[in-house]
């Protein structure tokens, strides 16, 4: 059985933008995993995710009617989610454990996963879940802004132009501000990478 093609989201934003609201609720099916991604990893707090999609979306539900299309509804919805991200987080003014990978964690505590990905050196699984704590620790000393951009180019895999969209800085700026974070997180992991 075949799939059905995929609504494009031009014809959806229409819809929505004439009053038909379960168009918006297939937009919000179809970016909430890749928009719960960007915020989590901005957040690093499920709960605190949770409620700034709620808003993200309410945002863009509330907005829609002024969408022109001069950029995809993609780049849209995402300049939305890191802006509120970064209100969120300046607003907060509180760093929070960030963890890349919370969503695995249980699988990272399983004997069998540990056994299958380590072998019998133990070691091994304590120096990988050291690695991430200290990666962790070091996302948190970032800016907000570069953690933004870290987050969309080597967590979700964002091409610098699409990020230079979202965030309405050049790309250039998108580049520098990667440079500057990765050098940081390197120093940050160079002590335990030298061990």
């Amino acid at each position: 059985m075949e799939e059905a093609p995929q609504t494009p989201d031009a014809e959806l934003v229409a819809r929505t933008q004439a009053g038909d609201p379960e168009a918006f609720d297939e937009l919000v099916v179809r970016y909430s995993p890749r928009l719960y991604g960007l915020v989590y990893h901005m957040t690093s707090n499920h709960e605190d995710t949770n409620d700034l999609l709620q808003d993200v979306f309410a945002k863009a539900f509330r907005s829609i009617k002024g969408f022109q299309g001069k950029s995809s509804f993609y780049t849209w919805m995402h300049s939305i989610a890191v802006n509120m991200s970064i209100n969120f987080l300046k607003k907060r003014g509180r760093r929070l454990t960030m963890s890349l990978d919370d969503v695995d964690a249980g699988v990272q505590n399983d004997a069998e996963f540990i056994e299958a990905t380590t072998g019998s050196d133990p070691s091994h699984a304590a120096n990988l879940r050291e690695l991430q704590q200290r990666l962790n620790e070091a996302m948190q000393k970032l800016s907000h802004e570069h953690r933004a951009v870290v987050t969309m180019f080597d967590i979700q895999g964002m091409p610098h132009a699409e990020i230079a969209k979202i965030l309405g800085i050049s790309e250039g700026t998108i580049r520098s501000r990667l440079f500057y974070a990765h050098r940081q997180l390197q120093n940050s992991l160079e002590e335990f990478i030298k061990r």
